[in-house]
């Protein structure tokens, strides 16, 4: 389009007066408040301003984009932005099982129920019931955690960097904190290590080299200004190869030694020795504890498939001192994350039930006769729109963990497969994330891929219908999809 012609197309466009004048908008002002409605006015009016002015194609739609029908539409579309949730239910066909875009680990029915009816009510988040009198919101899950881990002591804060934030805090303010350098990680967000640490008050020690330390290098960095020995569980990558590290049994008699209390940081904290289930070793918080270490911290989600939060566990001397720093207050989880919390945990006392009910370790250990039987009920459901300039097909595949969990595991899965011919596989991908609700998958070889193990069953008709309408939408308009 000419620079002319878009000048002559821009003066076309009606202004927002004009707009609220319309019968059409006066019953949409009965139904919204006229804040929302002016302002998704003004945002069509200014979606249609950046069409013209930067798409080739801003008069090939079946509408013409000044017909009121046409600005009807976006105005609809941009009043529905406003008012609905900005966070939503998503269905996960990555096959990335702890996703931390998409909320990482779904909960347990049973931790939603228990959430619902504390969100409902009154509850004792600070009373003990027995005495009468001001409690402590932790007890309601200090005595299970214990119980599990084999812990003295529990404390529960918003997430495992808060956890290792109030820890550092406490131990280290003004001190050295000793850790490997090939222990420096890097998580989600560009959330660094250092950089807790840093905001802690505490003071970086470096030993060893990037593949390789030893017990020597710890040794050799202690003196009068060490306020305690740091270990960080490298659970999104693993060093390979010529490479060796301290485990955390050699440092805690270090740490005896010289009576320097020895932390752990386990990133994501698993109950369950996952091994028996086919998958590869994660250390379990119980063999953590079982060192002596004097406090270890881990997240509620991830393996362990609850809601975010951080977790503390370890000897009651210091657990004591984190519990009374100030910090705490600021880093507290509420009733909602401790009732989902606590329902979680409870499933871990029958270990083959939480396999088997929580989503999350559910998702990991489903076999491939499973995800046949997923992958043929979707399959059976998009079955006569191969006619439609595509192909849809089962294929063989593998999975990841994700959520900085288990980095080099591959789990064999089956996949649905689409190949368009008509239309761009991007442009499906796009009307699969952007319908409703939102479908997230994966491309590959010009494929789109939509991975069973992460699907819910109970998804499997929305899924269906979703792709249905992206499908039959992109046939109608074949590469006018945008």
């Amino acid at each position: 389009m000419s620079l002319s012609l878009r000048q002559q197309a821009l003066r076309k466009i009606p202004k927002v007066d004009e707009m609220l004048s319309r019968p059409e908008i006066l019953e949409l002002l009965k139904i919204h408040p006229r804040q929302v409605v002016v302002e998704a006015i003004r945002k069509g009016l200014g979606r249609l301003r950046e069409e013209i002015l930067h798409r080739e194609d801003a008069f090939q739609s079946a509408a013409p984009p000044f017909s009121f029908d046409h600005l009807y539409s976006l105005f609809q579309k941009e009043i529905e932005l406003q008012v609905q949730p900005r966070l939503r239910h998503v269905i996960n066909a990555t096959g990335v099982v702890i996703h931390t875009n998409l909320g990482r680990s779904p909960l347990h029915p049973s931790a939603i129920e228990h959430l619902i009816d504390v969100s409902k009510h009154y509850s004792n988040l600070e009373y003990n019931l027995e005495l009468g009198e001001r409690g402590s919101r932790y007890a309601h899950v200090e005595e299970i955690l214990c119980r599990l881990s084999g812990a003295e002591s529990a404390l529960v804060v918003n997430n495992n960097a808060g956890a290792v934030l109030l820890v550092l805090n406490t131990l280290a303010e003004g001190k050295e904190v000793i850790v490997s350098r090939g222990e420096l990680v890097e998580i989600g967000g560009a959330f660094r290590i250092p950089d807790v640490m840093r905001r802690s008050g505490a003071l970086l020690r470096e030993v060893g080299t990037t593949n390789r330390t030893h017990l020597s290098d710890y040794q050799k960095a202690i003196g009068p200004q060490t306020g305690l020995l740091l270990k960080v569980h490298t659970s999104n990558f693993r060093v390979m190869g010529f490479a060796s590290e301290v485990s955390l049994q050699e440092l805690v008699q270090l740490g005896k030694q010289f009576q320097l209390p020895v932390v752990d940081d386990l990133g994501s904290g698993c109950f369950i020795d996952l091994t028996q289930y086919g998958l590869e070793k994660e250390p379990t918080v119980q063999e953590m504890i079982k060192t002596g270490a004097d406090a270890v911290t881990f997240s509620g989600d991830k393996l362990l498939g609850g809601p975010q939060a951080g977790i503390i566990l370890g000897k009651k001397k210091w657990l004591d001192l984190f519990k009374n720093n100030p910090l705490n207050r600021a880093l507290r989880i509420d009733k909602l994350t401790l009732a989902a919390l606590e329902s979680t945990l409870l499933l871990y006392i029958d270990e083959k039930k939480a396999m088997e009910e929580i989503p999350t370790l559910r998702m990991l250990s489903l076999d491939t006769k499973k995800l046949k039987r997923k992958g043929k009920r979707l399959w059976k459901r998009l079955s006569g729109l191969t006619d439609k300039g595509m192909t849809i097909a089962l294929k063989e595949d593998v999975s990841q963990v994700g959520g900085g969990a288990l980095p080099l595991q591959e789990l064999p899965t089956l996949v649905v497969a689409i190949k368009p011919f008509g239309f761009s596989v991007n442009h499906l991908e796009e009307k699969l994330r952007k319908g409703e609700p939102p479908i997230i998958s994966r491309i590959s070889k010009e494929e789109l891929i939509l991975d069973m193990r992460t699907v819910i069953d109970e998804e499997i008709p929305l899924l269906a219908v979703g792709i249905k309408n992206a499908l039959n939408h992109l046939s109608r308009n074949d590469e006018k999809f945008h």
